[in-house]
């Protein structure tokens, strides 16, 4: 596997950090926004899958190991070069469904509603994991076909966050949270739920529509609400 990149850090890292330092330069207390212990970062995930490596050799052939084409901000994940073909009801399809890696102990695929609309799928809203009585699809790749029996989703909106970004919003692993996104198509989201791990950079996942809906843009302001 390729080592991960230093990539350019996100808008709203720098941001941060600028504050904080223009601030204590002038010696003023610093605003709400500034007294998180990280940078809230928003970002929209698009439609994708998870696979276990029997999956992926099943697709791509015996052996073979994803590649990372795209280092993402969590640490250790990553888009993979490789992408499948999503077969779903009445074998309407999604051609470059992207795989995420590394590979996991389930196979999922998340789509936003307006994909599930153009599949025939009726999905529900379910956190990463909780797949139980979810819809399947058939998945083909360049080696051959792997069936999903369940696994098809809508990610429920969720925010990754360290213990000390926990601490500081006063909250706990599976809370519910408000995100509420500025500007000129502005709108809370009630129902953001708190994932916690040591190993987490402040980030909310929302999918395709939600973020199109706000007209989320890379300098939109954004903030938690307990």
């Amino acid at each position: 596997m390729a080592a991960p990149t230093n990539p350019t850090p996100p808008r709203a890292i720098v941001e941060h950090l600028v504050r904080e330092q223009v601030y204590a330069g002038l010696g003023l207390p610093l605003p709400a926004a500034a007294t998180a212990p990280n940078a809230l970062l928003v970002n929209i995930s698009a439609r994708h899958c998870h696979l276990t490596q029997a999956a992926v050799e099943a697709l791509f052939g015996p052996g073979h190991q994803l590649t990372p084409k795209k280092w993402l901000y969590q640490e250790g994940q990553y888009a993979a070069k490789e992408a499948v073909t999503l077969i779903g009801p009445r074998s309407r399809v999604i051609s470059n469904l992207r795989i995420l890696g590394p590979c996991r102990t389930l196979n999922q695929v998340e789509l936003a509603y307006t994909d599930a609309i153009a599949l025939g799928f009726d999905i529900p809203v379910r956190m990463s994991g909780a797949i139980a009585g979810t819809p399947g699809c058939m998945l083909m790749g360049p080696h051959g076909y792997f069936q999903l029996d369940e696994g098809v989703i809508r990610a429920q909106p969720h925010v990754h966050m360290c213990p000390a970004d926990a601490a500081h919003y006063g909250v706990k692993h599976l809370d519910v949270m408000k995100l509420r996104i500025h500007g000129p198509l502005g709108m809370t989201f009630d129902n953001l739920v708190v994932r916690v791990d040591p190993s987490f950079k402040l980030e909310v996942h929302i999918d395709t529509d939600e973020g199109n809906a706000c007209g989320l843009k890379p300098d939109t302001f954004c903030e938690l609400i307990r």
